[in-house]
Parts: structure tokens; C-alpha cells; sequence
């Protein structure tokens, strides 16, 4: 096991006063967004002017900058795409934040020495996970919001030594699995996977009598972090890109503090922000309806009330940087030298006089070249040569002071060196589709089965298949991954897939990249679905490289989009269904009115009263599902290879008369909706 011997604490800026926060109260990295492509697009953010002074001031004061590139990018942006993360290399941060494998591959074409962090909305939550990021090009890797202690160990144990491993430590929880979460995108088209949530969950849903189901206390783990490092945690992030710079100020303090043993104010966190309370409920493996909780009247006023206290907090530069002072005067002139044990700045002073009364030591040369305040400097050390019988006046040593702490800070305020490598993209296949696209259903449950023959591909969650199944479907079944899997399930769904294998499974679909490696580890053939959240062709051609064999594109695609999408391998589209819009670890039913209850069949309802079903995985986690099922068969739907029809609750007749629908292109003579596939998403 490897332990982190003193994890970073890294920090969130919105804008420049909430990098001030954050470098002034002891982070030693901050986090920040650039351009359109980042998962924060509503804060206020840096563009190619304020990012290299954002750089410049961090790096003076021995600050690292990860600038978040971490959203989903359509083939339209690539241009766009291009220049940020030009202009991101430009300003020399200490590494890139990545959601997009379209992002990544430009990173490692035209800026290899630019190091990739993964995003959280990679949605990786275990160890296979985290080895197929590392094998694809992350150099530090994410660990999801909703592991516990444990898990996180786990998968620190297994990366390399060499990668950095991340943990969020305070801040907001999602209800749902980070990347996962389509709700905002198919209510109001504003993705959360294209970095504008506008946080519905934080409204007043209702799982039985409970109100607020679907929204979680904010996190704070600063208690445990001697744990995390312990666990092999590199990295302590905060979250929190949209708050003030007073709430940055505070948990930065208060993770300091933590981190060298010392208490620190949770009474002062709760009030600058929090939602009726903290919860360490993922950590600690007490997933339950204590996690839960929403922003009360009391919290907004209890913040109002410690801005003032804690503004205080960065009013003046934090001492952080030891320098080493070499003082020498004689009589051809006098000279002071700083070193901060990379580099060294000498400046030139005046010429000394001759003491009239008392002549100049070291102590007194020293009271005013010591003088750091008001400075990211400390003195480390200080060395005076000075030849008996001369003297200097306190300003001219407070200007060779000034001069030497200014230069140095020039020195040291300058971003990493990033030189564009010429490379050639590769272009991307124009796709040739069938005629007509063939017809691929997923079921819920092995009884649904009763029309198999008219698909070409069945799916079925693991738990669903046997061999009795396997022998009458052969080749044309389909294994459904666990879109979440988490490491106390990973090592017996890896052998129940071995096991699977063995009676004649030949193939799988992965909806995380875990299932990447899983597949080719046991021979299966990989056919990736919709939540690869593959929404350009550059993506697609990078996980036909990892052997993905098909691949359905991501739902948040409009469609003329997504037929526009090139690649070798056939493509497919989600055609039909209640679309998966969240995926829970605490399942707000499961926790309001218990599994026996629920049954497997249980909802929640909105603030208008609307119903929306949830879908259980085995009592693992759990699916929020849209309230009306997708239903686009009266629409042209030629240019791709395949359909994919997603059922849960169907019946058989349900199922004969959707075909019925799509064989006929007959609209739905139900409520349905066409999704995003005709609408403009943000």
C-alpha cells in the first residue's frame, strides 16, 4: 500500500479574487476554467488575458494551476477546442483537467509534456477504471465522490506509483454519479456533461412522504484526511467553482489545519456554506437519509454572518517561501543575493560610506534585509560578509531588500513551457449505414424476452443471463455491463463474467470504461453504449482504437449530429425508451422507504407530481428514469447501423406495439417525447 506522505491541498477559482483566497490561506494548488469547455461555464473564468496573470500569481508563491478542460465537445467545436487549449498551453498551468477523449487526444499530440488529470465526469469508481485511464493517457486519476475509504485504497493500491490519485474533500455532492447525470439536459437542455446543470435535483422532489429527495448535505471529509493519505490520497480537492472567495478562504484553511493535526472551525465551514449540515455518509459506508438535506433560511443567514471574518483571512500574502540571504558589502559596493534553492537573484546596491559612529554588522544589515512582511517570502537563512568599518543607511538596505524579493518573484512567476508539436489529426471515415438500420432492444428482465426474434442484438443485465439463455440466443446476446461498478462488487461481477464466458457469451456493452478492460481481458467483443457519451467522431476513434467493435452514440446528440459522425465501425442511436437520467449509490427510495417496499418497481415524483420510475441494479445502485419514453418513429431515422430499443417495465404487448410503431415509422399515439434529438443543447 502506498501512502501520501503530505497530500496537495487543491483549491477552486471562480476568478481572480478566489485565487487570492486560496494561494493567501495556504493551497498549494488551484483549480480554474477556461474558455466555453469547462464544467463550470457559469463562473466567471479565465480567458487569455486574466489566465496568465492567474498562472503568474500562483506560480510566484509555489502555487500549481490545473486549468478544467473537462467537458463534452461536438465535432462543430473542434476548432474551437483547438484554440483553448492553445492559449491553455500558452499561459504554461501545471496540468489539464479532461473529460472528452477528444480533448485528450489533442493533449497528447500537440502538448505530450502537458500533464492530464481526469475529470470526475469520467465516471471511474473502480480499479479496472482507474487502469484503463491510466493505460489511455491520465496521469492522475479522480476518485468518484461516492467511494468509500476502503474502495479508495483499493484503487490507489493498484495505480501506478507515478500516477497522482484525487480525492474531493468538502464541498457539494451530486445525487447522481458524477458524468452520469442527464436530468438537467433532457428538462431544460442545459448539460451538466457540457458544463451549464442548472441543478434540478436541488428542487423539491419527493421519494414517499419525504421532500428533497434528490438532494444530498454537501460533503466534508477535512476529519479524515489523515485517513485519505493514508489510503494513498495525493491530492485534497475542494469543490466549489461558483462560491465566494470567503468560502474558498475557509475550507482551505480549515484543510491546512487538518492536514498538520491542528482543530479547526466546522461551525465557521457550516456557515459560509453548507446544506443543513455535513455528511462523510459515501466515506464512511453509511449510505442513508441522514446524507440528505437542502439549503435552508437558517444556512443563508448564518453565512452573512462570517464574510466579514473570514475576508480577513486573505487581506495580506502568506509567508510560504523560505529564501536564502546573501548579504556582502565592502568598499566597491554592496550586494544581496536570494536563493530559493532552484534559483538565485543578485542585485547591486549602493556604495557603502565610512562609519562615523557605530559601523555595520550582520544583525544590523540583517533587521532590515529580514524584513519579509507583506511578501510570499520567508528567511530561511542569512549570511552577511561585510568589511569592518562601513555602513549603510536603512533605506538604501530597504531598497536592495525590495529590489531582490521583487526580481525573485519575476523569476519564479512564469508558466511551464509547452511547445506545440506539429501532428497530423487523423480524419475521421465517413460512416456508410445500411439502408435501413437493424433493430437492437435491451430488457430489464429475462421474462421480456417473448419477442427476441425480431432483434438483432438482445441485451440483458448480467443477473439476467443463464444458460439456458445463452444456448437459444447464442451470438446474438449481449451482456449489459453495470454502468456503475464500485470495488467491493468489481472482483465477483469479474468472475461471474468469466464464469458467463465460459458457457458461451461472446460479447458485451460497456457504459464505462472499466468494461474496456474487463472485455479485452477476457476476450469479449466490446460494443460501447450511450454512456460512453460519445458526442464527436474524434472520441469514437479513439475508443474504436481500444476495441469497441459498435457504439451507441450519446442521447445529448441532436440528430443531424449524430448522423454526421464518421468512424469505421457501426454506429447506433437510442431510438426507444425511458432514458436513464441519474445514476445513485443512495437511492433516495431505498432510504425513504426501504427495498422491501419499493419491490424494484419504485419513483419518485416532482414538484408538479409527476412520476418518474426507478430502476433497481441488484440493491448495487440504482437508475432514475424519464417520465415518458423517448418515441421517434415517425422520424426519418436512415444513416445509422442500428436502433437501440431500451425497455424496462414493458409488457409484451407494449413491446409488439412499439414495434409496430417503428416498423410502420407511425408516431406514438401516447405521451412520448423526441428527447434532445430535435432540440438545440447548451
Amino acid at each position: 500500500m502506498r501512502r501520501a506522505e503530505r497530500a496537495e491541498i487543491m483549491a477552486p477559482a471562480g476568478a481572480m479574487e478566489q485565487v487570492y483566497a486560496a494561494v493567501r490561506c495556504g493551497a498549494d494548488a488551484v483549480y480554474l476554467g477556461a474558455g466555453g469547455f469547462n464544467a463550470r461555464r457559469n463562473a466567471t473564468n479565465f480567458d487569455d488575458n486574466t489566465l496568465p496573470e492567474a498562472v503568474r500569481y500562483c506560480h510566484g508563491r509555489g502555487v500549481k494551476v490545473y486549468v478544467t478542460v473537462n467537458t463534452l465537445v461536438m465535432d462543430e467545436e473542434m476548432s474551437a477546442l483547438a484554440a483553448t487549449l492553445d492559449e491553455v498551453a500558452a499561459a504554461g498551468p501545471d496540468a489539464v483537467i479532461i473529460q472528452d477523449l477528444s480533448v485528450l487526444d489533442y493533449c497528447k499530440r500537440h502538448y505530450p509534456s502537458l500533464t492530464r488529470f481526469s475529470s470526475t465526469q469520467t465516471v471511474v469508481h473502480n480499479v479496472s477504471g482507474a487502469l484503463e485511464l491510466e493505460r489511455l493517457g491520465f496521469q492522475s486519476i479522480m476518485l468518484a465522490r461516492e467511494l468509500s475509504l476502503r474502495e479508495m485504497e483499493a484503487i490507489c493500491s493498484a495505480i501506478s506509483p507515478e500516477t497522482a490519485a484525487e480525492a474531493f474533500v468538502h464541498g457539494a455532492h451530486c445525487m447522481s454519479v458524477s458524468g452520469a447525470c442527464y436530468l438537467s439536459g433532457m428538462i431544460g437542455g442545459r448539460s451538466g456533461n457540457r458544463g451549464l446543470c442548472a441543478q434540478p435535483c436541488r428542487l423539491d422532489w419527493q421519494a414517499g412522504k419525504a421532500h428533497y429527495a434528490l438532494s444530498l448535505k454537501d460533503m466534508s471529509l477535512i476529519s479524515h484526511i489523515g485517513e485519505l493519505e493514508e489510503a494513498g490520497v495525493t491530492s485534497l480537492k475542494i469543490e466549489g467553482r461558483m462560491k465566494r472567495p470567503e468560502y474558498v478562504a475557509a475550507a482551505v484553511t480549515a484543510c491546512r489545519l487538518a492536514r498538520e493535526g491542528q482543530p479547526y472551525d466546522e461551525q465557521q465551514l457550516r456557515n459560509v456554506f453548507s446544506r443543513s449540515g455535513f455528511t462523510d455518509g459515501y466515506l464512511t459506508g453509511r449510505r442513508d437519509q441522514d446524507m440528505f438535506g437542502f439549503r435552508t433560511k437558517e444556512d443563508v443567514t448564518g453565512a452573512e454572518k462570517v464574510y466579514k471574518e473570514l475576508q480577513n483571512l486573505y487581506k495580506g500574502e502568506l509567508g510560504r517561501i523560505a529564501l536564502d540571504f546573501r548579504f556582502t558589502a565592502d568598499e566597491n559596493g554592496s550586494s544581496l543575493s536570494v536563493s530559493d534553492g532552484e534559483r538565485c537573484v543578485t542585485v547591486e546596491g549602493e556604495k557603502p560610506q565610512t562609519a562615523l559612529n557605530r559601523p555595520m554588522d550582520s544583525d544590523s544589515a540583517g533587521k532590515n534585509l529580514c524584513k519579509c512582511g507583506g511578501t510570499p517570502f520567508t528567511v530561511g537563512s542569512f549570511e552577511a560578509h561585510i568589511a569592518p568599518g562601513l555602513m549603510l543607511p536603512a533605506s538604501a538596505l530597504n531598497a536592495l531588500r525590495r529590489e531582490a524579493l521583487e526580481k525573485m518573484l519575476g523569476e519564479r512567476s512564469v508558466g511551464k513551457s509547452y511547445p506545440y508539436i506539429e501532428s497530423e489529426s487523423e480524419k475521421s471515415a465517413k460512416h456508410t449505414a445500411p439502408a435501413e438500420p437493424a433493430y437492437w432492444a435491451r430488457f430489464y428482465k429475462k421474462e421480456q424476452l417473448t419477442l427476441a426474434e425480431r432483434f438483432e442484438k438482445i441485451i440483458l443485465p448480467a443477473g439476467e443471463i443463464d444458460a439456458e439463455i445463452l444456448e437459444r440466443l447464442g451470438d446474438k446476446l449481449l451482456c449489459e455491463t453495470p454502468a456503475v461498478l464500485f470495488p467491493e462488487d468489481e472482483p465477483a461481477f469479474a468472475r461471474h463474467l468469466r464464469e458467463l464466458r465460459n458457457l458461451g457469451l461472446r460479447g458485451i456493452v460497456a457504459d464505462n470504461v472499466y468494461a474496456l478492460r474487463l472485455g479485452r481481458e477476457l476476450g469479449l467483443a466490446v460494443h460501447g453504449g450511450c454512456a460512453l457519451n460519445i458526442l464527436n467522431s474524434t472520441a469514437l476513434r479513439e475508443y474504436e482504437k481500444q476495441g469497441l467493435e459498435t457504439a451507441a452514440l450519446s442521447y445529448e446528440l441532436q440528430m443531424s449530429k449524430a448522423r454526421a459522425i464518421g468512424c469505421e465501425i457501426p454506429r447506433g442511436i437510442f431510438a426507444y425508451g425511458y432514458l436513464p437520467l441519474m445514476r445513485w449509490r443512495n437511492c433516495p427510495v431505498k432510504a425513504n422507504i426501504g427495498c422491501g417496499k419499493c419491490g424494484g418497481s419504485g419513483s419518485i415524483t416532482d414538484r408538479l407530481g409527476i412520476r418518474f420510475p426507478v430502476e433497481c441494479t441488484e440493491k448495487h445502485y440504482s437508475t432514475l428514469l424519464n417520465n415518458l419514453p423517448l418515441h421517434i418513429a415517425e422520424r426519418d431515422l436512415r444513416g445509422f447501423d442500428y436502433l437501440l430499443f431500451y425497455f424496462t417495465r414493458e409488457s409484451e404487448k407494449d413491446i409488439e406495439t412499439v414495434l409496430t410503431d417503428y416498423d410502420l415509422r407511425r408516431k406514438s399515439a401516447d405521451k412520448r417525447t423526441g428527447g434532445l434529438y430535435y432540440r438545440e443543447l447548451q
